[in-house]
């Protein structure tokens, strides 16, 4: 069953990376009509709550709705409130993982805490104990706990700078911690805690888990816009370069194992769903923003608090599946030859 999960995993990773190599150009128009579309759909939808077993998201405005594509050649299209922040959240586990693959490749992941998904709620300890901290996908948060722990750095300011820097760098500006979340998830995340623990009695932490978990939460609590979490995606979209910066953030070889991943467990327990409907690697986070990318096309965020049951925001979804399909944007789509 393991080696046949490595292969459907390896085969899904080729698939994205090959259809990284071929840009299909998109009209201005067909680019603005989709936006403004998806953004006229859900601006009166009603459905799904703000997350509130972090005190702090509570209080965000339900009412935010902010949608930002921005092509892998660098082209930036807007609509809505592309400008408020909320907290990142789980979505801060993607780059997270990045920067573990590019201090120590893409096994480092693999190897340490697994790939596929867990089939448990993304706070599951049930899920440690099954699998004795091993199969604990990095977009979870026994995985990305672990993930945190292994960022190279002697120091907690080390450390830090080098996740705060690497997120500011596939923003394409200074990203910084909204203080607020972060004192209300440190209040809070008890659960948290003992998952770092345990992941640590299973030698997945190798040491310091309180301090990988504080990492972890300050993390989650970074402040993004709509338009930083579209750049962030564009530069996933653009093989880890970042497309109005120029700058080459993460090896483009290492691209493809961290779309894997976003598609494996990205939207939670949803992730299956979204996978079929979409085909978009994508990320959500419990702050309302969710990150899809159409590898060598563009990388897109919608920012609405509001979420479903599954912890995923509801107006992103259906924005971003709508913005995808009428610009032709799943990777796991093909035509036949003539």
């Amino acid at each position: 069953m393991k080696k046949r999960s490595s292969i459907l995993a390896v085969t899904l990773a080729l698939a994205l990376s090959g259809a990284a190599q071929a840009k299909d150009l998109f009209k201005q128009s067909d680019i603005e009509a989709a936006l403004n579309a998806a953004y006229d759909n859900y601006k009166g939808l009603q459905e799904g709550k703000n997350a509130d077993y972090i005190p702090a998201l509570a209080k965000v405005d339900s009412k935010i709705y902010g949608i930002v594509l921005v092509t892998a050649d660098g082209k930036v299209y807007t609509k809505g409130d592309v400008t408020t922040e909320v907290s990142i959240q789980s979505i801060s586990k993607v780059f997270t993982m990045a920067k573990v693959i590019e201090e120590s490749g893409a096994d480092s992941i693999l190897n340490n805490q697994g790939v596929d998904a867990t089939g448990q709620a993304f706070n599951s300890i049930v899920a440690i104990e099954q699998n004795k901290g091993a199969e604990m996908n990095a977009m979870v948060n026994p995985g990305a706990i672990a993930a945190t722990s292994m960022v190279k750095g002697e120091t907690y300011d080390e450390i830090w700078g080098k996740i705060s820097g690497f997120y500011s760098d596939f923003a394409g500006r200074p990203l910084k911690v909204l203080n607020d979340v972060y004192q209300s998830e440190a209040e809070s995340n008890q659960r948290n805690q003992a998952i770092g623990r345990l992941m640590y009695a299973y030698g997945k932490i190798k040491s310091n888990p309180d301090r990988a978990t504080d990492i972890y939460t300050r993390q989650c609590s970074v402040g993004v816009n709509a338009k930083d979490l579209a750049m962030m995606a564009g530069t996933l979209a653009n093989g880890g370069k970042n497309p109005l910066t120029g700058k080459q953030v993460v090896k483009t070889e290492n691209v493809p194992e961290i779309l894997a991943v976003m598609a494996t467990a990205g939207l939670y327990d949803d992730s299956g769903k979204w996978l079929y409907r979409t085909g978009l690697p994508a990320k959500s986070g419990v702050g309302g923003g969710i990150i899809a990318v159409s590898p060598g096309k563009f990388g897109i965020a919608v920012i609405s608090p509001p979420l479903d049951g599954a912890g995923n925001s509801v107006r992103a979804q259906k924005a971003i599946a709508d913005i995808s399909n009428a610009l032709g944007g799943n990777p796991l789509a093909s035509h036949p030859l003539k």
